[in-house]
């Protein structure tokens, strides 16, 4: 199921989940003018589908103590498929490592790393990257302020997005 095979129904339906996950069946399907059934049917559709991947809580990483966001590039030394899948299982079993990705050209990975200060951080570099003799280059780039964070896809027509938030500090 690609955005082409949605109507605005389902696109209403995965607007309001992702600005509430937690709305029971019956407020959902009120807030999307639809019947409870209907909801639930098209709700289970786009889960079987796989265009709702899952259901989440978003946590603030700082209330829970994580201070520190890094964005850290990766290069490796050897490139081989085998060594990119290695360092790549490394890093995402990493509880640290939020975000995970192979990139094009320039460094091999790029990291969204969460941590709870520079200690905790400079753990991480020791497990991750200074234990493993393929790690050539490391980059890492320190978040100062986060203007903006937004895990939620804009759909086309929806239009239900809220005026945006202060930016967290």
């Amino acid at each position: 199921m690609t955005l082409t095979d949605l109507d605005a129904t389902d696109l209403r339906l995965l607007e309001l989940l992702q600005l509430d996950a937690a709305l029971s069946n019956q407020d959902l399907a009120a807030r999307a003018h639809v019947s409870p059934a209907t909801c639930m049917r098209r709700v289970r559709r786009l889960v079987d589908s796989g265009v709702i991947e899952r259901r989440v809580a978003l946590l603030s990483h700082q209330r829970l103590g994580f201070g520190l966001t890094a964005i850290v590039e990766i290069t490796l030394d050897r490139q081989g498929a085998e060594h990119l899948d290695a360092f790549e299982q490394r890093a995402v079993a990493d509880v640290a490592v939020q975000q995970c990705y192979r990139v094009s050209p320039g460094p091999d990975f790029v990291l969204v790393i969460w941590a709870n200060d520079m200690p905790a951080y400079q753990a991480l570099v020791q497990r991750l990257f200074t234990q493993d003799a393929n790690v050539r280059q490391v980059k890492a780039f320190f978040s100062v302020q986060r203007a903006k964070f937004e895990p939620a896809i804009g759909l086309p027509g929806a239009g239900l997005r809220p005026a945006p938030a202060a930016p967290a500090r």
